[in-house]
């Protein structure tokens, strides 16, 4: 299930959004010098960016970045199709809901909705508004413990519920976790793609680097990231590349960078 919280006693919640929202400025740029000098700081005193040739090339599609002897290219991983996009709907929805109630109920309500509830076509201000009024409404007459809510009108999915006493009142919002099948496919389908870009530089002598990023707290964490990259390339790295390194932006000022390139060995 993800989730993301509102506290009527901590200003500062445990937010999914508020992370979403911090990743507004992490952009690749930002995280492959954050790479850079994490590489520095291991081994690799005076290392820097010289050059970003798929700014510089506008001929063709091009790498991230060249920095001393490194080829590096970046890319986002989804680790369910479409994520990031399902994502921002989902926060579109909910948002006012945050808003509203915050510091509002005496109670802790968990607003549980399935993972694909939010769909293009649908009116989404219109959720929004009958999602409101049910927490307003309907809510307070809710007896403590764990609901299925379905058939509320303007809402076209049944949604979750649990409702606790406690000394922390507030509302926490989330969706089911998905199914994650597909992972390792769609993995490999990105990353070859990405592997063709590092090939020229690894035959001009560079050290070609991919770095896999996911800023998913929820589904994803380094044992995983490396069983999937082991799963999608079964006879050992895709031609072009020398190391494979997963950036974790889960919490975007700090972000963790993990050497997966073992995970290719065999």
């Amino acid at each position: 299930m993800y989730v993301f919280k509102l506290d009527a006693k901590n200003k500062t919640p445990l937010s999914k959004r508020n992370i979403v929202k911090e990743l507004n400025w992490l952009t690749d740029k930002r995280v492959i010098g954050l790479f850079v000098n994490f590489l520095v700081n291991n081994g690799n005193t005076g290392l820097t960016i010289s050059s970003w040739p798929d700014e510089e090339n506008r001929q063709t599609s091009d790498i991230d970045a060249i920095a001393g002897s490194f080829a590096i290219e970046h890319s986002s991983v989804d680790t369910v199709q479409d994520q990031r996009r399902d994502s921002a709907w989902f926060l579109e929805v909910v948002k006012p809901l945050e808003e509203e109630f915050f510091h509002k109920l005496p109670f802790r309500l968990n607003l549980i909705l399935p993972y694909e509830g939010i769909q293009r076509g649908q009116k989404w201000p219109k959720i929004t508004s009958a999602l409101l009024s049910w927490i307003r409404d309907e809510s307070p007459k809710l007896a403590f413990g764990s609901h299925e809510v379905r058939s509320t009108p303007g809402i076209p999915f049944t949604f979750h519920v649990i409702k606790k006493r406690s000394d922390r009142p507030g509302l926490i919002l989330g969706r089911f976790a998905p199914d994650i099948q597909g992972l390792s496919s769609r993995l490999r389908k990105q990353l070859d793609r990405k592997a063709v870009k590092l090939s020229r530089y690894k035959s001009e002598g560079k050290i070609t680097i991919l770095l896999v990023e996911s800023n998913d707290i929820a589904l994803m964490d380094d044992s995983k990231m490396w069983e999937s990259l082991k799963q999608a390339y079964p006879n050992g790295l895709p031609d072009g590349v020398d190391q494979v390194w997963y950036a974790d932006s889960s919490i975007p000022e700090n972000i963790l960078f993990t050497e997966m390139t073992r995970a290719f060995i065999r």
